[in-house]
């Protein structure tokens, strides 16, 4: 079992609607989700099935349909494993980032805040807000740092987002992720190179394995 710490449901929803009604069956079958009929329509099944039952389904789309890499290769789907510090998942319309400077590539997760496990909802009248895409990404760096008038260009983008993890203070949780890839890149520092890559998770769990600091 996961222990997870963040879940987009928007995310979810939206892959989940899009699988092809002839590939559910099966994808029921690989996923081992519990259902006593696999004859229905995708409809149906988002309505009777859990949120961690239709992950599951999700997951075995896109193991089967793309090409799922490693947080160190360029595919657009990506897994990893990383110590991530979270910042900004005080609010709950704005964006999460969710950083690690431990692992190569540097990881570079961003998401809604309300997708957060356990985290507060925005009230109705506010509505959701998506921050999964790099426009966010960059207002949250301007934010962070006063004065900054950085361009969104790939390089920009990647630099502002190295020197935010680098800062970003307390605990590091080992965790596991699955993300869809947003950019990736490297740059140069005092000399040396590091490989950034930036994406927005699906989900994000507590690695079972306990990493030392």
């Amino acid at each position: 079992m996961r222990y997870y710490l963040y879940l987009s449901d928007a995310k979810l929803d939206m892959l989940f609607e899009q699988i092809p009604q002839k590939l559910l069956p099966r994808l029921v079958t690989e996923a081992k989700v519990d259902l006593k009929v696999v004859s229905f329509s995708v409809q149906r099944a988002q309505s009777e099935m859990s949120r961690y039952d239709r992950l599951e389904v999700v997951e075995a789309f896109l193991e089967r349909e793309y090409d799922v890499g490693w947080m160190t290769e360029p595919a657009f789907w990506f897994r990893g494993e990383s110590g991530l510090r979270v910042s900004g998942a005080d609010g709950a319309g704005g964006p999460v980032l969710m950083t690690g400077t431990d692992s190569e590539p540097v990881v570079v997760l961003i998401g809604s805040a309300h997708h957060v496990m356990g985290g507060e909802q925005p009230s109705p009248e506010l509505g959701r807000v998506g921050h999964s895409w790099l426009p966010s990404l960059h207002r949250l760096l301007q934010n962070a740092r006063p004065g900054n008038t950085g361009s969104l260009d790939d390089r920009g983008t990647l630099r502002d987002s190295l020197a935010f993890a680098q800062q970003a203070t307390g605990p590091a949780m080992w965790c596991e992720f699955l993300a869809r890839q947003l950019m990736r890149g490297t740059v140069t520092q005092e000399g040396r190179t590091r490989e950034v890559v930036i994406g927005t998770p699906l989900y994000v769990a507590m690695c079972d394995e306990i990493r030392g600091p």
